[in-house]
């Protein structure tokens, strides 16, 4: 039998990357998106492998078509199935302002309005007992009136559902054989809190037209290619389950990116790292402390999405951003985009300045080494691009291009200190791992603002969330509330409940393929005080010493803890991992090569309003023990690195760039 080939593709807004493994060797492609039909991309980047005398080909596809669908609100047409009397609950929501001192109030944008929410005549006790049944005769008219009005789907969340799905199950059931999408609470989140649980369930059938249309029309391009889609929780799953629950795609693609930088940044000895993702939309950022954090309190747009989601906050900032300037006159970056069409000024197609015309502006890109050559760009558009606004703000060209660039560079800082100093987390004892096709740019100013002493810039930086995506494992989560003190709770019945998620787990992993030798389980318990809001997820290691592990997490979180207070257990948790294939990092050895060997041409680089004459290296030439001391841009064909005066670089045994300040 042929070897694999592997493919990791992540659809960004502005280019979709390619990583491909094959015969052991990777190769990487960076082309433009295709926003309107993002499958187009993909099929181009790879139509080279679709051929029938190609070997195996499997692909893991991070996405952006969920997060996009929700926030341009381009979902399908739903309805709402819940408990009768509960019909507004997501018109009520949490009523939670936003803007706490605004003296006029905003109201929600729900999914659907009211007329898209039916009641029907049920009850179910929070103990999980029956006290009012289901009627069949009104479960079919309501169906019927359904059909009638033409819904692409059907969100069913029913309260107390959470302790007993047996009514969810029934609607369920008709709904499949009225051959209608539907989406079932229990099923997605078996957890309490109506409101989240609802809203979750809504989101998802509210993506399930789209996804299943995108996945369906891409599984048909592709043949006799295998598929599987990235999850925002650091795992793949298979097209079919991707389509049944559509909200786990969201965020997928900077998923790639966290996954790709932990594997790296650890394999080269770094335990704690700030991961920063800068593309040409948005850029990225998760805190990396030896472990991939998750949360599962997060939100796109204005929707609660309630799942296991690794913690990542995104701010719009990218290569693409808008300069503009506001009504003040003030200069303003983002978070509008000029995307993949028509792109930057430089691209040819806008007059539209971003931070990708102040970069070329400044030097700091190479117009004969953009993408390794691939692309042309033109350098007097960005300067015609800047010259308008420079004009309008009174200000040089020159001083326009570092200030959109110093602008850039604090709203992505800000993005930083909300996962670290505002958790009372030290950035300075981080480094700061910088990917994406513009990070290496701005990384090394960045650093230095934030006192980070560290910067490492990783071999196919520009790619790298694709990377990621041959890295990750097959992952599901599953969960299940409680709602006990845990004084109350027997230790079987914790290992019961815990069993009968594990087999669930199983089940769903053997039918994704996986072997029970590949199968791995991961235990969680969700633990709170008596009478507190919310709760910490705490890792379930010896049973005897779980409340202990959560007073001490409680005082590491909020600086407090309860010792005599009784512990809730709110919700257990089990994370099932089908441990994949993944990509071999391997070591090379030190080369006593200078570094000349990857030099490329000399360039003005423009620094704190002095021009500098600057190298400019190859970075595929670079080898292992290679130091560079700035000003020097070193170009690779997917990203390029800015390294300024007083800093040198130092390639590691991986080819990462090890970016230090040298005095």
């Amino acid at each position: 039998m042929k070897a694999q080939i592997r493919i990791g593709v992540d659809t960004g807004g502005t280019f979709t990357d390619f990583t491909i493994i094959s015969k052991g060797k990777i190769s990487t492609k960076k082309i433009p998106s295709t926003p309107d039909n993002p499958s187009q991309a993909i099929i181009q980047g790879i139509s080279e492998f679709l051929e029938t005398n190609q070997p195996p080909l499997q692909i893991i596809h991070g996405t952006t078509v969920a997060t996009n669908a929700l926030l341009e609100r381009k979902g399908g047409k739903i309805a709402l199935i819940t408990t009768k009397g509960f019909e507004d609950l997501l018109l009520i929501g949490r009523q939670v302002r936003r803007h706490l001192y605004r003296l006029k109030g905003q109201s929600p944008s729900p999914l659907l309005s009211r007329q898209q929410c039916f009641g029907i005549s049920e009850r179910i006790a929070s103990n999980g007992a029956i006290e009012s049944k289901i009627s069949l005769p009104e479960l079919e008219r309501l169906i019927k009136q359904i059909n009638q009005k033409k819904f692409q789907a059907v969100a069913v969340s029913l309260i107390n559902s959470y302790a007993n799905p047996h009514h969810e199950k029934i609607i369920h059931k008709e709904l499949k054989k009225a051959k209608l999408l539907a989406s079932i609470s229990s099923d997605i989140l078996p957890e309490h809190r109506e409101f989240e649980r609802t809203a979750l369930t809504a989101v998802n059938a509210y993506l399930m037209p789209v996804i299943s249309r995108y996945l369906k029309n891409l599984e048909a391009e592709l043949g006799k290619a295998k598929l599987y889609i990235m999850q925002s929780n650091e795992g793949y799953i298979s097209p079919a389950t991707a389509k049944a629950e559509p909200i786990r795609t969201a965020l997928s693609g900077p998923a790639g990116g966290v996954v790709a930088a932990f594997h790296i940044a650890k394999a080269a000895g770094y335990k704690n790292i700030i991961s920063f993702d800068m593309g040409g939309t948005s850029s990225d950022v998760s805190l990396l402390d030896n472990r991939i954090r998750r949360t599962n309190e997060i939100k796109i747009g204005e929707y609660p999405i309630r799942l296991p989601i690794i913690d990542i906050h995104t701010v719009g900032a990218g290569g693409g951003s808008l300069a503009h300037y506001d009504r003040g006159g003030s200069l303003r970056v983002g978070p509008q985009s000029a995307g993949a069409d028509p792109g930057p000024a430089c691209y040819g197609h806008s007059h539209i300045p971003t931070v990708t015309d102040a970069n070329v502006v400044l030097g700091r890109l190479s117009p004969d080494f953009f993408l390794g050559g691939n692309m042309t760009i033109f350098p007097e558009r960005s300067w015609q691009a800047l010259e308008t606004i420079s004009a309008k703000i009174g200000k040089t060209v020159l001083e326009t291009a570092e200030g959109i660039i110093a602008i850039a560079n604090a709203n992505m800082e800000k993005a930083i200190r909300v996962i670290s100093i505002e958790r009372g987390i030290d950035p300075r004892s981080f480094a700061l791992f910088s990917f994406g096709g513009a990070g290496g740019l701005h990384a090394a100013e960045m650093a230095a603002h934030l006192n980070i002493g560290r910067v490492i810039i990783p071999s196919h930086a520009g790619v790298l969330s694709a990377l990621g995506l041959l890295l990750a494992d097959s992952i599901k989560d599953y969960s299940r509330s409680l709602l006990k003190v845990s004084d109350k709770v027997k230790p079987d019945t914790i290992d019961k409940l815990f069993q009968a998620l594990i087999q669930k787990g199983l089940r769903e992993m053997q039918q994704e393929g996986f072997q029970d030798k590949d199968i791995r389980f991961m235990r969680y318990l969700d633990l709170r005080y008596l009478g507190q809001s919310y709760e910490i997820t705490i890792p379930m290691r010896k049973q005897s010493s779980i409340i202990s592990d959560f007073h001490k997490a409680h005082q590491k979180l909020y600086s407090y803890h309860h010792t005599q207070q009784p512990v809730e257990i709110v919700n257990i948790r089990v994370k099932a991992i089908g441990l994949g294939r993944k990509i071999k990092l391997r070591i090379l050895p030190e080369s006593h090569r200078s570094p000349d060997a990857a030099f490329f041409k000399w360039q003005d680089v423009y620094i704190h309003k002095r021009k500098h004459l600057s190298p400019i290296y190859i970075r595929a030439r670079l080898q292992p023990g290679n130091i560079i001391k700035g000003p020097a841009l070193i170009a690779d064909t997917e990203s390029t690195t800015f390294l300024p005066p007083a800093h040198k670089i130092q390639v590691d045994g991986y080819l990462n760039l090890i970016m230090e300040r040298s005095v």
